[in-house]
């Protein structure tokens, strides 16, 4: 019997280190207890790990094995280094395991790493900075309790996220430090050990009281991205039984009202949440580790007209929506110019994660490439599948590239149906993002004019396929 001390319950590093050994050397996986240098260790007498020097030789995993392996580790359960274990030596002797999904040893791994890209997504959404002083000026602090061990592994996208600012995010086991040049860690602490609140916090409830739409309320998709547990650390949170109750006292109101036969089966909303939800743990590329979280898109699901643009801009990634940023706003304008209500569209983007490069303090928009439109064409297909919209707008090369499958000449193909294999007719135009680069404002406002005329074109061609 072997034991196999690791650093820490993150330590990847050390378990890929032991396990490599005790693959070596034959070690089976009932052989090998592993543990976490100050747990409670075992009476039973143990042989040291095979040596480094004594396991010669080498063998590789694919890196869909190691990528999963990063993530599963940092759950908490205590089984999951030997369970990673058995799945490397599995993968070992045959390199194509990972690909039976139906594998009960790579489903369990899979849920675990699931568990923790979305601990590692909430932990983004819903870390909430205070303001305090101290001797060096203002010091950003936060609370967090993470479900697993994610604290080192997020303390990258903090860093990277808040560069300028100097910050401390305190959890029940670790805590981080950044002070504008160097991350540090010291230990956990209690909720106590942070503010209670600051005085932006009132302006900040006074903004979400005024965008929250009752009409639009999902109480279970609203608890499924928002679990109550982090509802202590969010100064809005406080805000929500009294918002809910205004919308549950207008929901009764409706039911007065006898309700017009749904358009489509109800599960189709359903099967929406479980989509949006699916997504927002989405690893299918490497943008979602800079990115803030997943934009889905959003909208009616039994919109005739849907319209794709590129991919979330810095607006859009920090909140969570698509099109609420610039663009966004010359797109409503030009739809309301058009005469199309932008309730009755769903719109959603190509690529589903903000791809940047840092600049200073501001995050530049960097176009993506085929394998990340590749990547994300996954999620535009289950869009499509569940709303079958009669017309499909795609705005810009991006969102041209993702629909038809093809690298397509916006010049040449605009203004005219392309039909597609599903039966549903593709219209090409501009992203509202070039009008907003154009230098010469007399170009500018001929580029603009001309959209706002597609849209035209594009809301009536909706209203003739209707009839």
């Amino acid at each position: 019997m072997f034991q196999a001390l690791l650093s820490g319950p993150d330590d990847f590093d050390g378990w890929r280190d032991a396990a490599r050994r005790f693959a070596l050397a034959g070690v089976p996986p009932q052989d090998i207890d592993w543990r976490v240098e100050g747990d409670a260790g075992s009476l039973l007498a143990f042989d040291k790990p095979p040596p480094a020097d004594q396991v010669g030789g080498a063998f590789s995993v694919p890196r869909a094995f190691l990528e999963l392996a990063e993530s599963a580790i940092l759950h908490r359960d205590p089984e999951r280094f030997a369970l990673l274990y058995a799945l490397l030596l599995d993968v070992r002797e045959q390199r194509t395991r990972m690909d039976d999904q139906a594998d009960p040893l790579v489903r369990r791994v899979e849920v675990l790493a699931k568990a923790v890209r979305r601990d590692i997504h909430k932990m983004r959404a819903f870390v909430r900075f205070r303001e305090v002083q101290d001797d060096d000026g203002a010091r950003f602090v936060a609370w967090f309790e993470p479900d697993h061990h994610i604290v080192r592994a997020n303390a990258g996208f903090f860093v990277r996220r808040f560069a300028s600012m100097r910050w401390s995010i305190l959890t029940p086991e670790i805590s981080i430090f950044w002070d504008g040049e160097r991350l540090n860690e010291g230990p956990g602490a209690s909720k106590t050990d942070a503010p209670a609140g600051d005085p932006v916090e009132d302006m900040w409830k006074s903004y979400y009281a005024s965008i929250f739409n009752p009409a639009r309320l999902k109480q279970r998709a609203m608890l499924s991205e928002m679990p109550k547990k982090y509802w202590r650390n969010l100064p809005e949170a406080a805000l929500i039984p009294g918002l809910v109750a205004g919308a549950q006292a207008r929901e009764a109101a409706m039911i007065a009202t006898p309700p017009k036969a749904p358009a489509r089966p109800s599960n189709v909303t359903a099967a929406w949440a479980a989509l949006r939800e699916e997504a927002a743990g989405c690893t299918r590329c490497h943008l979602y580790r800079d990115a803030t979280q997943t934009v889905f898109g959003e909208g009616p699901l039994d919109a005739a007209l849907v319209i794709v643009g590129e991919q979330p801009g810095d607006q859009e990634d920090l909140a969570g929506r698509p099109f609420v940023g610039p663009a966004g706003q010359l797109l409503d304008h030009a739809l309301e110019e058009a005469r199309i209500d932008r309730a009755s569209i769903y719109v959603t983007n190509a690529v589903k994660h903000f791809k940047y490069e840092r600049r200073g303090k501001r995050r530049i928009h960097q176009t993506p490439d085929t394998p990340e439109i590749n990547a994300c064409r996954w999620w535009l297909d289950q869009e499509l599948d569940l709303i079958r919209p009669r017309v499909l707008l795609a705005m810009g090369a991006t969102a041209a590239r993702a629909i038809l499958g093809k690298t397509v000449t916006i010049s040449r193909t605009r203004g005219a149906p392309i039909p597609l294999e599903n039966g549903i007719e593709a219209w090409v135009t501009v992203h509202p993002s070039f009008l907003l680069r154009v230098p010469d404002e007399a170009r500018k406002a001929q580029e603009r004019a001309r959209f706002v005329e597609d849209l035209r074109d594009i809301g009536e061609r909706v209203k003739a396929l209707a009839r």
